[in-house]
C-alpha cells in the first residue's frame, strides 16, 4: 500500500513538473488517478496532444483545471515566438466549449470575452450557450461579434437572457435596438431604454412609450434617455407618475413650450395636477362603474396615470370587495404587499400592483414590489390570503 501511494505521488510529481519529458506526460494524462491527471491539467508544459485527452476527461475537476490554465494561455503571449501555442489552446478550448459542465464553458467565456483575436466560431458558440452566465460576458463584450451576429441572436434566442444581454450590450445600433424592441420581452425592453449607448430610432421610440401605458416600469428609463425628441417628451408628459414628470421637467432639452406646460403644472396645487375628487364621490363613481361592467383594470391604471388618488382607492376597494378603509389601511402603512394582495383579490394584474404602490403606498422606485417570473405576483396565494386577513383584523381592532 505504502509503495502504491509512494508510486502515485511520484506520478504526481512528474505531472506538476515542467521538465517532465512529453512522452511521460502524454502518459500521464490518462492516467487512473484523477490527482495525477489534475495536476497535469495545471501544467503550462503539458503537449497539446495531452491536453487534448484532458479535455475529454471523465472528472469535471479535472477539464475546470485545463479550461482555466488555457484560458491564461491565450492572455500576454507575444505575438510571435508563441503564436502557435496561443493556436493550440484555443483549439482545445473550442472543444472545451461543449463541455456539458456550465463551469468549464463559463471560464472559457471569461477568459475570452473580450479578446479581439479569439477564434470567431469559439466566441459564437459561446454566446449562443443556453446558460445565461456563458453567454452573456461573450454577448456584452466581444469586438468580434457583428450587428448581424446580434440580430441573429436575437431573432432565434436559446434562452431569454440572451435577449436581455443584448439588449445591455455597449452601443448597439438601431437595427439591434429595432429587434429587441419587436420581442415580448419585457425586460429586454426595460433593458434597452435603460442603456444610455443604445441607439434608438424616434418611431421605435415612439412605439414603445405607447406600449408603456402596460409597462409602468419602463417610465422611468424612457424619461431619463438621453436622446428624447419632443414628440416622444410630449408623449410621456401625458402618462408618467407625478415623481417622474418632475424628472422630465428637469431635462434641459425640452421644446420651451412643453418646459413651461409642465413648469406650470408642477406648481398647481395637488389637488388640482390630480383633478381628483372627494372620498365619497370617488366610491359612488366606482360603484356605478362596477354595475356598469366597466370597473376594468385599465380603468384603474387610467386613474393611477392621472395621479387620481381618491378614485384609484375607490375602484380598487370596490373591485376587491372590500371597504375602503382596508385599502386606505394598507396605503398609511405603505404596505407594497398589502396593497398587491388587493389587486390580487380585485382580479386584475401585477401591472396594477406596480401602479397602486406608486400613488397609493408612495413607495419609491426602489422599494416597488416588481412583478414574479413571467409577469405574475412576487407572493404566493398563501401570503396574499394573509395579507388580506391581516388588513381585515387590523380593522376589526
Amino acid at each position: 500500500m505504502d509503495i502504491l501511494l509512494e508510486d502515485e505521488t511520484t506520478r504526481v510529481r512528474q505531472g506538476a513538473n515542467p521538465a517532465t519529458e512529453p512522452d511521460r506526460l502524454r502518459v500521464l494524462a490518462s492516467d487512473e488517478s484523477v490527482r495525477v491527471r489534475a495536476t497535469l491539467a495545471m501544467n503550462p508544459a503539458a503537449p497539446p496532444d495531452a491536453d487534448r485527452l484532458l479535455a475529454a476527461d471523465p472528472d469535471e475537476r479535472v477539464r475546470v483545471l485545463l479550461a482555466r490554465k488555457l484560458a491564461g494561455l491565450t492572455q500576454g503571449l507575444p505575438d510571435d515566438a508563441q503564436s502557435r501555442l496561443r493556436e493550440q489552446a484555443y483549439e482545445t478550448l473550442t472543444r472545451l466549449v461543449s463541455d456539458e459542465a456550465v463551469r468549464v464553458r463559463r471560464i472559457i467565456a471569461d477568459a475570452v470575452k473580450d479578446l479581439p483575436d479569439a477564434p470567431r466560431a469559439l466566441i459564437l458558440a459561446l454566446a449562443r450557450d443556453t446558460a445565461v452566465m456563458v453567454a452573456e460576458p461573450v454577448i456584452l463584450f466581444s469586438p468580434l461579434l457583428t450587428s448581424e451576429d446580434l440580430l441573429a441572436l436575437v431573432s432565434a434566442a436559446p434562452s431569454p437572457g440572451t435577449v436581455l444581454a443584448v439588449a445591455c450590450r455597449p452601443a448597439i445600433d438601431e437595427a439591434v435596438s429595432d429587434a429587441v424592441a419587436a420581442t415580448a420581452n419585457a425586460a429586454a425592453i426595460h433593458a434597452l431604454l435603460a442603456n444610455p449607448s443604445a441607439q434608438i430610432r424616434e418611431a421605435a421610440l415612439d412605439a414603445l412609450i405607447a406600449a408603456s401605458t402596460d409597462h409602468l416600469d419602463w417610465h422611468e428609463p424612457l424619461v431619463r434617455r438621453p436622446v428624447l425628441p419632443p414628440r416622444a417628451a410630449r408623449a410621456l408628459s401625458e402618462i408618467v407618475a407625478s415623481h417622474l414628470l418632475e424628472t422630465l421637467a428637469a431635462r434641459t432639452d425640452l421644446d420651451r413650450a412643453l418646459a413651461v406646460q409642465l413648469a406650470a403644472r408642477l406648481t398647481r396645487k395637488p389637488a388640482e395636477v390630480r383633478s381628483d375628487v372627494t372620498p365619497a364621490v370617488a366610491l359612488a363613481e366606482a360603484r356605478r362603474l362596477s354595475r356598469a361592467g366597466l370597473l376594468t383594470e385599465q380603468a384603474l391604471l387610467g386613474a393611477v396615470r392621472r395621479g387620481e388618488a381618491a378614485m384609484a382607492s375607490a375602484l380598487l376597494a370596490t373591485a376587491a370587495e372590500v371597504p375602503i378603509e382596508t385599502v386606505d389601511r394598507a396605503a398609511s402603512l405603505r404596505s407594497a404587499k398589502g396593497l398587491i394582495s388587493l389587486v390580487w383579490q380585485a382580479g386584475f394584474s401585477m401591472r396594477a400592483g406596480t401602479a397602486v404602490q406608486g400613488l397609493l403606498g408612495l413607495l419609491p422606485p426602489g422599494e416597488v414590489l416588481a412583478a414574479g417570473p413571467g409577469g405574475g405576483f412576487p407572493l404566493s396565494v398563501e401570503e396574499m390570503r394573509w395579507q388580506m386577513a391581516f388588513l381585515a383584523l387590523d380593522g376589526r381592532e
